[in-house]
């Protein structure tokens, strides 16, 4: 997202109370229903199938610690920090944009489901696109961090969860 994009976006859901009201559900809600359902899977596998258990635990910690190093190795600046303007929700994270862990938490979440319930893994990946674009829309990261985040986290998933 340009300079200009990244201007009208945000200036958009800042002054139309409607969209903000949805992205900031977006934004806040999916993520949080995302991220309780995966204490909830840890449990299910516990009582139900305890050989799976490690995997779902270790591949999503596996992603999420590529992903967090990533991010500091990269260090790279989030929209609002090189525009100079603040983001719709007032973000205030100087960094790490690059790539979006939310996006790859959400997404290995939703892998680590759709291993053990194809239809609960489907919702949680169509969440984890509205998760995506609220980071962008919201003006917290570009959209190359948001596309890196989920696409780190299809390719583990896939080869950790399904093919080894």
């Amino acid at each position: 997202m340009n300079e200009e994009k990244y201007k009208k976006t945000v200036k958009y859901f800042k002054e139309n109370r409607t969209a903000n009201t949805i992205l900031k559900i977006i934004y806040k809600i999916l993520p949080l229903a995302v991220f309780v359902s995966y204490p909830i899977l840890l449990l299910w596998s516990i009582i139900f199938c305890k050989n799976e258990f490690l995997k779902l635990l270790l591949v999503p910690a596996f992603t999420f610690g590529i992903v967090t190093l990533l991010r500091i190795i990269i260090n790279e600046q989030r929209p609002y920090e090189k525009y100079g303007i603040d983001s719709v929700f007032s973000k205030k994270t100087i960094g790490k944009s690059m790539p979006s862990r939310h996006t790859a938490s959400a997404f290995i979440i939703a892998m680590a489901m759709l291993y053990v319930n194809s239809v609960l893994g489907i919702i949680l990946l169509t969440i984890s696109v509205f998760i995506m674009l609220s980071r962008v829309l919201a003006g917290v990261h570009y959209i190359r961090d948001v596309l890196v985040g989920a696409m780190i986290s299809i390719l583990i998933g896939t080869t950790f969860l399904f093919i080894l």
